[in-house]
This record gives C-alpha cells, structure tokens and sequence, in this order.
C-alpha cells in the first residue's frame, strides 16, 4: 500500500490544496509514531482525502472486502484505489463482521500504525453527529493505545453522499483533538455499560470539535428512514 499512497500524496495534494484550500488544526496532538486509534465523524467520501492530508503519516481503515473483490477494470480499480487511500478490507462472509473488524483494527495497531475508525457506522445521512456503536470502545480498551478524536467539516457540503465529484467554493478540514486516556477502563472491555460510557465520551469529544448538531440514533436507522425503507433496529456490534 505504502507506494501507492505516496504516489496518491505526490499527485493530490497539490490539487487539493490549491482547489479548496483546506483548514486544518490540531496537527500536534497526533503522535509522530507509534500507534494511535484516530476516531471521526463522517459526512462524505471526501473524508478519506481529507482526513489524512495533513499529516505525513498514513491513516489506515478498515473497509468491506467487496471493495476488493470485484471484476474488470471496474473492479481493479477500486482495488487500486482503496488500496491508495489506506483500506484494508475484512471479510464479512463468515463468521462476525465484527469481530473481524476487531481482530483486523488490533494487528494494525499493533504494528504501530494510525488505524481511522468511523463509529458512526456509516456516512451521516445530513450534516449531524450521530450515535457512535461500541466497537470503537472495545478497541482503544483491548489495545491500550491513544484515542485521538477527529473532526471533519464541511466535508458534507462538498460532496454529499450520492454526488460524484467535490463542489467548489467550500473550505473542508479536519481538527485533531487532545489524546484521550480511558486506562481507568482497562480490563473491562466486556462490559456493556462502560464500552457505551466510553463511545459517548468519544463522540461529544468529537461534537465539540466538530459543533454538529448531536442525535441519539443510529444513522442506518436514519437512512433507512429516509429512504421509505423497513429495517430491523440497527444494534452496536452490527458492522
């Protein structure tokens, strides 16, 4: 992945720099190395480009593995491209989704790297905060590593979901958060009610950097909503 992504770097960063002029901040709260659990809002497909653009390191996530899997020149593609931008894919055909994804965030982590993490679950069905699941929780407890929350803005205004290039005239950015220290949690990474105290300190972490608008839903749920659709209630361990 390494290559491409310093090509991806060398090629887009100008461009996105002299077409949106983003604003970041907060630079200096993510450490230069060693591991640490970068935790966001998302609002757009943007995010990917954005997110990481200002730091010299790359931020790894964690993506459906269909993104891989696909054929023809299509399907290269999007391998190619996913690869680029620092997704590793996790098998969601058998077994927990889940617990894929955890096992998969833990092995990056524990080769020192940024694992990026969206526990909204999802992109944001409008430009507001929405209810983060647990599985953010149960890794920054089972890998003991510094949370750092991150907040995209106006990354939904500059391409909201469905809309296939970014608008002009709008000034995306991303804000990193001071590290946050939840070892008075440590060894209890089973526990309902502590891995939901900790998510929800996480997300106002991240509405205070981000001032969205916060709603105590799920935003699949929401989604479904919107979209006239009937789904069975939206859970934290669903993927």
């Amino acid at each position: 992945m390494l290559w491409f992504w310093i090509l991806l770097r060398i090629v887009l960063s100008p461009i996105l720099y002299l077409g949106w002029w983003p604003r970041n901040r907060g630079m200096k709260n993510v450490p230069k190395r060693g591991p640490a659990l970068m935790v966001s809002n998302h609002q757009s497909f943007a995010d990917h480009f954005f997110g990481p653009l200002p730091l010299w390191r790359p931020i790894i996530f964690i993506g459906k593995g269909e993104y891989f899997t696909g054929t023809g020149l299509k399907g290269l593609i999007s391998k190619a491209f996913m690869t680029g931008v620092g997704v590793v894919p996790v098998d969601r055909t058998g077994g927990s989704a889940a617990e894929a994804a955890l096992q998969t965030g833990l092995r990056i982590l524990a080769e020192g790297k940024l694992l990026g993490i969206y526990p909204e679950g999802t992109r944001a069905p409008d430009n507001r905060l929405y209810r983060g699941k647990t599985g953010v929780a149960r890794l920054a407890l089972k890998s003991r590593v510094p949370v750092i929350p991150m907040a995209m803005t106006n990354t939904f205004e500059l391409m909201p979901s469905g809309q296939t290039f970014p608008r002009l005239g709008v000034r995306p950015g991303v804000r990193f958060g001071e590290p946050m220290d939840f070892s008075r949690y440590y060894g209890r990474e089973d526990d309902k009610e502590v891995l939901r105290e900790v998510t929800d300190e996480i997300m106002r972490a991240i509405q205070k950097l981000s001032g969205q608008e916060y709603v105590d839903r799920y935003a699949a749920e929401v989604k479904a909503e919107m979209d006239g659709k009937t789904v069975r209630p939206v859970t934290d361990d669903d993927e």
